[in-house]
């Protein structure tokens, strides 16, 4: 299947010149190019001299995560996109197994790796680690991750299974699909989109799946830091659009009361934590959400509903109260 590597760039050149090596060296059977969202470092410049064979997309502006790759997106024509992060470094099998998935399960629309920690590589990483997957409340966790809790991999995780959500920082999609279900909502900028994406992908009817025999390592945070307070805003904000936009329970409205209440537990907690920064980025995301919101109903009515189980109510009650740290323990697997 005609695969194309699609690497997003915002003035990262120290990011490409340090990882962009291994994904050519390891992507052979794939068409590699960096999406430029309208960089003002010299990035574009090292690309053309020293990676002449990798085509560089250019866009217009900074339109975050989702415009980025949409603008980028819509110029190819290979069937399998892979959206990858500058952050993240390849291993010399990593590419196989994707491909493999799709080529063996038609209905198999989005794929993930194994993503390790690239500054501890023994441990899974915070963005998507062995696959992804949401509580009733919008709060998404992932196996061998859940909120600050990372495991050692341990090959606790090498089964390949049918997850919920895939992550961005190596996400593979069917080119049909992407555009079939409406492609990334521009509306978020940066952080969820992929999870809004994914749900989307399983409302209509498509599997996600997590293959642990292609491994990556992911830096993370290398757009915004986790001190970042607009990290914490884009996640709750968007976390709140996720449920809108695609929960199919008919009396969604008291799951989003419910979460907007825990979000106020969580600003407290950054106050108590002398984070008022983090505190303020909440408040906003809820002032965001509210003024989006009869956007977000208008999606909601022109989106196909899926009856999904999510198995977990809170995480955050399973975490924090039962002190349940991992999904072994969540599920007792």
């Amino acid at each position: 299947m005609k695969t194309a590597v699609v690497i997003l760039n915002w003035n990262g050149k120290n990011l490409l010149e340090k990882f962009l090596p291994s994904v050519v060296s390891h992507s052979k059977k794939a068409n590699i190019y960096v999406a430029d969202n309208a960089s003002t470092d010299d990035s574009v410049d090292f690309l053309k001299e020293n990676f002449p064979e990798i085509t560089i997309l250019q866009n217009n502006e900074n339109g975050g995560y989702a415009k980025g790759y949409n603008d980028a997106l819509s110029h190819l024509e290979e069937e399998i996109l892979i959206l990858l992060n500058s952050d993240v470094e390849v291993t010399s099998n990593w590419l196989a197994p994707i491909v493999d998935c799709f080529e063996k399960q038609p209905n198999t629309a989005a794929v993930q790796p194994k993503i390790l920690d690239y500054k501890n590589k023994e441990y899974f990483e915070y963005a998507g680690a062995a696959g992804g997957f949401i509580d009733q409340l919008g709060y998404p966790f992932c196996r061998g991750r859940i909120f600050d809790t990372v495991e050692k991999d341990e090959g606790q995780y090498n089964d390949e299974i049918e997850i919920f959500w895939a992550s961005g920082a190596c996400l593979a999609i069917r080119k049909k699909v992407f555009e079939e279900v409406g492609k990334l909502d521009e509306a978020y900028f940066a952080h969820q989109e992929e999870i809004d994406l994914c749900w989307r992908i399983r409302n209509f009817g498509y599997q996600i799946k997590y293959t642990p025999k292609s491994t990556v390592y992911h830096v993370g945070g290398a757009t915004l830091k986790n001190t970042d307070a607009r990290k914490t805003y884009y996640n709750f904000r968007n976390s709140l659009f996720n449920l809108v936009k695609n929960f199919a329970e008919k009396k969604w409205w008291v799951f989003v009361a419910i979460r907007l209440v825990l979000d106020g537990v969580a600003g407290i907690h950054f106050l108590i934590q002398l984070k008022p920064k983090h505190t303020w980025a909440i408040v906003s995301a809820h002032f965001s959400f509210w003024r989006n919101l009869r956007k977000m109903l208008k999606k909601r009515k022109g989106l196909p509903k899926k009856k999904i189980k999510l198995p977990i109510f809170s995480v955050v009650y399973h975490y924090y109260v039962q002190d349940k740290k991992t999904y072994a323990e969540l599920f007792r697997v």
